[in-house]
């Protein structure tokens, strides 16, 4: 009998092994007979060890080895390129010389019976460095940018795009906007820091490890150790957040391996908070200039959009920076130009709304300096904009529901009783600003595997080397499952988070469901013809697996994205400068939505990102070294309970065949996306000031 339980809003699966610590961790497998790594940092920025002195380190009771570059096994660091890695550059061979490229670098490991002995022994190490000047602010005299690699082909992913003639319509126009916007560096800041158990057995590894793309993660140290992938073994059942700073397998990873390896016993390795600053990625600091033209009515005639980001000099991280600006609005002539700019630094990494969320923020802070230009309603201008095609592509969109958002959150909002002046909205002596923007991210869908198995006992187990960091994948997943076997929930077993299940996409982009999903929705209907074949008949179990790709044809014919409208309202306190948002709705065009109550979770979650983005998150750097100054949970900001106030998420009804078998688009990064420029133009409603720099300070409001 089948059962409906897609659409469903279904309780977390894991909620309960986590609210009462039964869900493990990486850190939470302790091996017997482990030690413990603590990783040495440079104290500068850029140069050579010279020398290293760990004598004193060495006669500390319980310590079991030093590595450093002199003594540390040469590692055979063979190609290797994941999904999720830069196309161009090199990655950091971790202790494999006496360079220094970063302020933080892992120059040394202390290796101890405990972890207090470690890191006591790592405080007594004497290193000497020949020490160089770094460059770590792309607005450096000394910092010049680049053309990225990747962005050298022609196509979409060109860093040079255009169409029409943008700087002719500029300069005719009689309305026209042109503005830079700096939006800071970020880290992701997660509750749970990377960590690392590695065991061998034999010459074979096991890594209990956090990571978004456990097969990612298990090629990659395979590579780096010069060993068959198939003697990695990677598990990772639940990630207490990542936000994309688990994409990646990080040098932290490596030297627990060698760790391990070195001191013939199991080797627990967990980053401190400050050194997740230093080695675990970040969002880049973006320079941005957007230059819009429109008609006297609000029809846009040309739009410049240029925009730089940082990156380290030994790799080249790239972003969607530009990307949504060929596409979101209708207009006759528009160029995008992305750069990098090559700093002393790590190298960035993919953070929530990786490369969008930045570039929006530039495009809709933009878009509403130019509705005040022409003296009309910002939602008015973005509807007499929205556009027939995705006119950069040339191509339909698969849908697009931007429309039933701006309808659907207006009314939520209540937008139509905003007034148009800044500064005309009080509450008491409270300054109030009401501010919108658009947001959007692509519908990616990778190629994914999954197994079944359907037991004598009628209930079945579904295997699939998926992550779960907090979005329900676990209970969506279920969901799918189990309609499609026709079981109810409880007779659905979930396994995820080891390599050596079915292998699939990194858990990032907002991929997971619609990847996932598709090919645990094949697996199923393999299994259900195989039970049908035997008459019903189960005699031991059966299994099943299958592959689901995009549809190549379909992605050639349809621009696929999810599409939204974010409405905020700020309360500001005139004479101190503090900003609350009060409010936040907003409206989404995602496809069909699996889990409602998982869903709104999600949206919550990214509009909390947003306001943080918006408000309080920036990763500041010392000049003189690269060092993150703010490396710790005192003085990096972040919103807690008591800055948020009420977060309204709705979902306008959406059917798109095209996207995947499911029907489905991602919602994790398109939540946060367009909540910062929102929050930027309801601060520039309240006050009538147009602040330009993420995060948006006190001092940016108070007169001087």
């Amino acid at each position: 009998m089948s059962e409906n339980h897609i659409g469903q809003p279904h309780a977390r699966i894991d909620g309960r092994a986590k609210v009462t610590g039964n869900a493990r961790y990486a850190a939470d497998f302790n091996q017997p007979g482990q030690a413990y790594a603590v990783i040495v940092g440079a104290s500068i920025g850029l140069g050579r060890v010279l020398e290293v002195d760990d004598e004193a380190a060495r006669q500390l009771p319980g310590v079991l080895a030093v590595l450093t570059h002199v003594n540390a096994p040469k590692l055979a660091y063979a190609p290797h390129k994941g999904f999720i890695d830069p196309a161009h550059g090199e990655r950091l061979h971790v202790l494999q010389d006496d360079r220094v490229q970063f302020y933080g670098q892992p120059v040394a490991l202390v290796v101890a019976e405990t972890l207090d002995q470690a890191e006591h022994a790592a405080g007594l190490l004497r290193i000497r460095y020949a020490a160089e000047a770094p460059v770590s602010d792309p607005l450096d005299k000394r910092a010049e940018a680049v053309v990225p690699e990747a962005g050298r082909e022609p196509g979409p992913r060109s860093a040079d795009r255009v169409r029409g003639d943008p700087e002719a319509a500029l300069a005719a126009a009689a309305i026209r906007i042109d503005a830079g916007y700096d939006a800071a560096r970020e880290n992701h800041v997660p509750i749970e820091p990377n960590a690392t158990i590695a065991a061998w057995s034999g010459d074979r590894l096991t890594l209990w490890s956090k990571s978004q793309f456990v097969v990612n993660e298990q090629a990659e140290i395979a590579a780096i150790l010069g060993i068959p992938a198939e003697h990695v073994h990677v598990i990772c059942p639940f990630i207490g957040g990542a936000f994309g700073t688990s994409l990646r397998t990080w040098p932290h990873v490596t030297l627990a391996a060698v760790a391990a390896r070195e001191v013939g016993r199991p080797v627990k390795l967990v980053l401190s908070r400050r050194q997740t600053f230093h080695l675990a990625g970040h969002r880049p600091r973006t320079l941005q200039r957007v230059a819009l033209s429109a008609t006297p009515d609000g029809k846009l005639t040309g739009i410049l959009h240029e925009g730089t980001g940082e990156t380290s000099r030994y790799e080249q991280f790239v972003e969607a920076l530009t990307s949504v600006t060929p596409f979101l609005y209708g207009c006759p002539n528009v160029r995008t130009s992305y750069r990098l700019a090559p700093l002393d630094i790590s190298t960035p990494t993919y953070m929530r709304g990786p490369g969008e969320a930045t570039g929006v923020f530039a495009l809709e802070c933009a878009m509403d300096e130019l509705a005040y230009a022409l003296e009309m309603d910002p939602l008015e201008l973005r509807r007499r904009n929205e556009p027939r095609m995705d006119e950069g592509l040339q191509l339909p969109f698969s849908s697009r529901s931007m429309l039933a958002c701006y309808e659907r959150g207006a009314s939520a909002f209540g937008w139509s009783r905003r007034t148009h002046a800044p500064g005309s909205m009080r509450d008491g002596r409270m300054r109030i600003g009401w501010g919108m923007a658009c947001a959007t991210y692509p519908a990616f869908h990778g190629e994914a595997s999954a197994r079944v198995r359907l037991l004598p006992d009628g209930t079945a187990e579904v295997e699939a080397a998926a992550s779960d960091m907090g979005p329900g994948t676990y209970t969506s997943i279920t969901q799918i499952a189990a309609e499609t076997l026709g079981l109810p929930m409880s007779g659905v077993r979930f396994r995820l988070g080891q390599s050596d299940f079915p292998p699939t996409p990194p858990h990032g982009g907002s991929m997971t469901l619609a990847s996932v999903g598709s090919a645990v929705r094949s697996a199923c209907l393999a299994a259900r013809d195989q039970l049908e074949a035997r008459a019903g008949r189960i005699d031991g179990s059966i299994e099943a697996s299958a592959t689901a790709s995009p549809d190549a044809e379909a992605r050639q014919r349809f621009s696929m994205h999810a599409f939204g409208a974010v409405f905020v309202e700020v309360a500001i306190d005139p004479d101190v400068g503090t900003i609350r948002v009060r409010r936040v709705v907003g409206a989404y065009g995602a496809g069909r939505i699996v889990n409602p109550r998982l869903a709104a979770s999600q949206c919550t979650g990214g509009m909390v990102g947003g306001i943080g983005m918006a408000l309080m998150e920036r990763t500041a750097l010392d000049p003189r070294d690269g060092r993150p100054v703010n490396s710790h949970m005192a003085d990096y900001l972040l919103p807690v309970n008591l800055d948020i106030g009420t977060l309204e998420p709705h979902f306008v009804d959406e059917v798109d065949p095209h996207v995947n078998q499911l029907g489905v688009k991602g919602l994790g990064e398109i939540a946060l996306v367009g909540v910062a420029p929102a929050v930027a133009n309801a601060v520039f409603h309240a006050t009538g000031k147009r602040i330009r720099e993420l995060p948006i300070r006190i001092e940016h409001l108070i007169e001087h």
